[in-house]
């Protein structure tokens, strides 16, 4: 196999901790441990959790919770495992291993697409059309499905674009799927953070073939907690379960015991309301922002997750203009260059709100010396 770096996270993960406004990233500001049990309206002792190894596959109560979550679904049909990205290499391993060629849906977070291309590079893409509202080119996925993709790669809604698809768009790529025997793969971690009243449906229960995965970093702000799900068919979870034998074992006891706390439903409920209420009133002031600018921008608002994919206008390439924020005014985005789309930039309006102002400020000043 060859190694295919991962562009966006060895960029995000160098240098988020060393500027001085992050706006690189797609979640909401992050909670603290007292503010999650304040939430949750509970005194738990978090300093009795005793540090050993936790059930590896998490515990039956965690995974009872995680299911509730999906009709029809039970703990035997949920892996817990270290955050998202665990969950989505997971899968990968086990679809690369049985499957031939994959339909990807781009853009996307590139961490699967990454892995796939080093293991010899059987994507097939299938692009989103920006016109038709970052739907995917339906006409390509059967095509790619013809030719022979057995899994379809989805993240839903979508990052870097925070588009959601359509009923019309899920139906057809379920209706697809099913007749080609293909699997999907749903990386569903936007849901829950929707910047309408529109609640984002899972692909599960379309058909027998879907995993989906998730974690508590994006909707839940508790990225920390490095905590994530599969789910999917039983006979398959099981041995998806002796995958990750191989890598981490088991998740954090704290952090097993602390989802535990989130996903109680009314303290859930809390919680989504909080990153719903930040999502909405920060994309507001993106919005007025982007106003303000001349017609510098174009974008379509978010569907969910605080994240504006945004064109610009300016004859600048996008990790040019990327370090020129870095290394000048210490403000952190994502180059449109991580997904493959130059002249676009990605950028993260979770943070608090003068943060958040100063910093699309400080893209403003940088646009301004570029045009002088």
């Amino acid at each position: 196999m060859r190694f295919t770096p991962f562009t966006m996270e060895r960029y995000q993960s160098t240098f988020e901790h060393r500027v001085r406004i992050n706006l690189s990233e797609s979640g909401v500001h992050p909670l603290t441990v007292d503010e999650l049990l304040e939430i949750a309206g509970t005194d738990a002792d978090v300093g009795g959790i005793r540090l050993g190894y936790g059930q590896s596959n998490g515990s039956d109560e965690l995974r009872h919770k995680i299911a509730a979550q999906y009709e029809g679904a039970t703990e035997n049909n949920v892996l817990v495992t270290v955050g998202g990205a665990e969950a989505n290499f997971t899968c990968f391993w086990h679809l690369f291993e049985t499957e031939e060629k994959a339909a990807v849906i781009l853009p996307t977070y590139g961490q699967v697409p990454g892995l796939i291309d080093s293991f010899e590079g059987r994507i097939m893409p299938v692009h989103l059309v920006e016109e038709n509202d970052w739907q995917p080119d339906l006409e390509a996925l059967e095509a790619a499905l013809e030719a022979g993709a057995r899994f379809v790669l989805i993240t839903n809604p979508n990052n870097p674009t925070g588009a959601a698809l359509s009923d019309a768009s899920m139906d057809a790529i379920a209706e697809m799927t099913e007749r080609h025997g293909a699997w999907i793969m749903a990386d569903e971690v936007y849901a829950g953070a929707e910047t309408g009243v529109e609640k984002t449906r899972s692909f599960w229960g379309c058909h027998d073939k879907v995993l989906v995965t998730n974690s508590l970093s994006k909707a839940y702000g508790l990225p920390g907690l490095r905590l994530g799900w599969i789910l999917g068919p039983s006979e398959l979870i099981e041995k998806l379960w002796g995958h990750t034998d191989y890598t981490t074992i088991a998740v954090a006891s704290v952090s097993d015991a602390l989802a535990c706390v989130a996903l109680e439903p009314e303290t859930r409920d809390r919680i989504m309301a909080r990153t719903r209420g930040i999502v909405r009133a920060n994309l507001q002031l993106v919005e007025d922002w982007m106003a303000a600018q001349e017609g510098r921008f174009s974008y379509r608002p978010p569907d969910a997750g605080a994240i504006c994919y945004t064109a610009y206008d300016a004859q600048v390439n996008s990790t040019d203009f990327a370090e020129k924020l870095r290394t000048e005014k210490s403000v952190l985005v994502v180059p449109g260059d991580h997904f493959g789309m130059d002249r676009y930039l990605r950028i993260g309006f979770g943070n608090p709100e003068d943060e958040l102002m100063e910093g699309l400020g400080l893209v403003r000043d940088a646009f301004d010396e570029i045009a002088m």
